[in-house]
């Protein structure tokens, strides 16, 4: 084409290139290819060498056959619409303004016949204290014609991504667990529950269900839903990179890296498609600077389908360490110690420095001791789901410290946020219990007495009296109330946490003269309540 030819001349010539790309990248010939769509092969012959102007039938068996995730027949509806707006432009002494198209349609972008496709999605990778975070956000369509009640997800690791034995290797020996994602998935506000699909030591598949204790919310088709989901790897596990697939119709894609300023982070990017392995990516790499964290970001519209793009990176400055306190090594004996010079270990530090090291609050903190602040749901529903993110992550770190036999639970106060949530996670559950404004409507008039510890002054256990069932009233996200009711382990784990969102500690139950164990006495450390 000559650099004289018109938008539409354009749209018609992309439309032919995206034609031809993806007939030799089937491997067809032209011959070849007419047949399958019913074509005389001259006539194709004629499109690609732009002496027949392409028609809609064309462009939709030209997908059909070619499966082109939906490129074909964009490039087609963008030929058309210009083609159709230039005719009505030259029209528009006489024919209403409102024919005249000013945008294109919302859903003329779509392949025929889609089933559920992508308008948006925002994937974010986070680098805190040696962990990686990955919130994924996607704005789905259901452009098929049945309804959609279950989405699956993918999380792979590959912790020396060039060294594939290397890096098989160290997984067999440190796998991906379930319990460190601490997957956690919402469609509109809505919580959605999740089956595992696949469970393999770097790779991991799961089923969020349009569905929860409420009920189910399926997709149906013509409508739109905004879900999330959150997982979290440790650094330990997770490699230098971040990569999307395209497996989807999708309209817009969007990738950020989130990462330290003071690590001095270089990032780079590329992509595969079927056409290409492992080319740069055709647009630069954003960069802003907020607060003390560099936020790279990168994006694009129509992917072609099964492409990946891939952020890569590396740290300039290395994770600062804190250096821990030394003790001298003794060896023993005839009952007498003798110093081993040159030889030092790191002194344990007491459990209640390394959960204020952890972040959580300690005893005698202002927050600790005033009642969280209930949530105004649904409206602030964001800000609900990110404190129960924030509390689970918070969870799986301590758990790496102690072994919680008898179970585990954190307030929003032990994280200095005066809110009203916690979570608990009893022993055995896959799933957490989410408490946000609870409130206990009934307890049993029988109690028991067992011994407890508290994050928030580790160093000693209490023994305290609780009823062997509670009721709760809490609220979900949405904001509907619903009652549950717990028992004995799981009933006093509640019960704890609740007693911190009212801005109360263990000991405040406690006689005024009961004393507190020191947890180096305190033998029961490894073992669950007793029942």
């Amino acid at each position: 084409m000559g650099t004289g030819e018109s938008p539409v001349q354009r749209a018609s010539a992309e439309f032919v290139t995206e034609f031809a790309r993806w007939r030799l990248e089937r491997g067809l010939s032209k011959k070849q290819l007419a047949a399958e769509m019913g074509f005389d092969p001259s006539y194709l012959s004629h499109v690609e060498a732009h002496r027949h102007r392409p028609t809609e039938d064309f462009a939709r068996r030209a997908e059909a056959v070619l499966q082109a995730g939906g490129a074909i027949w964009r490039r087609f509806r963008e030929y058309d619409e210009l083609r159709a707006s230039s005719r009505a432009t030259r029209q528009a002494a006489t024919a209403p303004a409102a024919q005249i198209p000013s945008q294109r349609d919302s859903d003329a972008w779509l392949p025929p016949s889609a089933g559920l496709v992508v308008e948006r999605e925002v994937a974010r990778l986070s680098y805190v204290d040696g962990r990686y975070r990955c919130t994924v956000r996607r704005s789905l369509y259901n452009a098929g014609n049945e309804p959609v009640t279950r989405y699956l997800i993918r999380v792979a690791v590959d912790r020396f991504p060039n060294e594939s034995e290397r890096s098989n290797q160290y997984h067999r020996e440190h796998p991906l667990t379930w319990d460190e994602l601490h997957l956690i998935a919402s469609c509109g506000g809505e919580r959605m529950e999740w089956r595992p699909k696949t469970d393999r030591d770097t790779f991991k598949e799961a089923w969020l269900l349009f569905e929860n204790e409420r009920g189910r919310f399926p997709l149906y088709p013509g409508q739109r839903a905004m879900i999330q989901y959150t997982y979290h790897v440790g650094a330990d596990k997770w490699g230098p990179w971040f990569q999307r697939a395209v497996r989807l119709p999708t309209r817009r894609i969007r990738i950020e890296l989130d990462l330290p300023m003071a690590m001095r982070p270089v990032v780079w990017g590329v992509e595969t498609t079927l056409s290409a392995e492992s080319v740069p990516l055709r647009t630069p790499i954003e960069q802003e600077i907020e607060g003390d964290r560099a936020v790279f970001g990168w994006q694009c519209e129509n992917p072609p389908l099964h492409a990946r793009y891939r952020l890569e990176w590396r740290f300039r400055e290395p994770a600062e360490s804190a250096v821990p306190a030394q003790r001298t090594v003794v060896a023993a004996g005839n009952g007498r110690g003798h110093y081993v010079p040159g030889r030092t270990e790191p002194a344990p530090a007491p459990p209640s420095v390394r959960m204020a090291a952890a972040g959580i609050i300690q005893r005698g903190a202002d927050v600790l001791q005033s009642p969280g602040r209930w949530f105004d749901l649904p409206r602030e529903s964001a800000l609900a789901e990110e404190t129960v993110e924030r509390l689970g992550l918070a969870l799986v770190h301590v758990a790496r410290l102690h072994r919680f036999r008898k179970g585990i639970g954190l307030a929003a106060p032990q994280l200095g946020l005066s809110l009203a949530a916690a979570v608990v996670r009893p022993v055995g559950a896959r799933e957490p219990i989410v408490l946000l404004n609870p409130r206990v409507v009934a307890a049993s008039a029988e109690t028991d007495e067992q011994f407890e510890g508290c994050l928030s002054f580790f160093d000693v256990r209490g023994l305290v009296a609780r009823p062997l069932r509670l009721t709760v009233e809490n609220s979900l996200i949405s904001g509907e109330r619903i009652r549950v009711t717990y028992e004995q382990a799981v009933a006093r784990l509640v019960a704890h946490e609740i007693d911190h969102l009212n801005g109360q500690l263990y000991t405040d139950r406690m006689p005024e003269d009961a004393p507190l164990v020191p947890v180096t006495q305190y033998d029961q450390a490894d073992q669950p309540w007793v029942y």
